[in-house]
């Protein structure tokens, strides 16, 4: 299966990198009530920092995210996995092909994770650049603005009315 894919299903929720049970279903190619009945049946091994249930917000958020589904409506609020929840299904699907497909979702978790390290130090990059250049760009807006106020001044007093003797 080609990493990719896995990839495109590896949401941004709470600030966590998580894959949805009905993506996880379709890799294992088993049906989402089958996957969520054998993690209900193990539900120790799965800790609020390995899963947790979206909320009704979260899901509508994500679901403009995905393409429209031909699923039909969901009766339940689908499970997000962490990275060590995925881990985890593969102790609770033990077979050939979840193990297999295990293996390669997490080596997708850290390729995102990876990729998201490097983008860090470009941002980084690009906040210290804007620190160094955000000083000099307000001394060049307040350098025109003294110009144009100046430009102003002179223009006024030049206008005004004088008074005095006229000769």
């Amino acid at each position: 299966m080609q990493l990719q894919i896995i990839q495109n299903k590896i949401y941004d929720i709470r600030g966590q990198k998580v894959m949805l049970d009905f993506d996880l279903a379709i890799l294992y190619e088993t049906e989402t009530k089958r996957l969520k009945e054998a993690i209900r049946r193990n539900i120790d091994r799965f800790p609020s920092d390995f899963m947790f249930e979206i909320t009704k917000s979260e899901f509508e958020i994500l679901r403009t995210q995905i393409a429209t589904s031909k699923r039909g409506g969901v009766r339940y609020l689908p499970f997000a996995f962490t990275e060590q929840g995925v881990a985890m299904l593969s102790s609770v699907l033990n077979s050939s092909k979840a193990i297999q497909i295990n293996m390669q979702i997490v080596r997708a978790f850290v390729f995102v994770r990876q990729y998201a390290l490097s983008h860090q130090d470009l941002t980084e990059r690009l906040m210290e650049l804007e620190g160094r250049y955000d000083q000099k760009f307000n001394d060049v807006y307040e350098a025109l603005n003294y110009l144009l106020e100046k430009d102003t001044l002179t223009t006024e007093q030049k206008e005004r009315q004088r008074i005095g003797y006229k000769l």
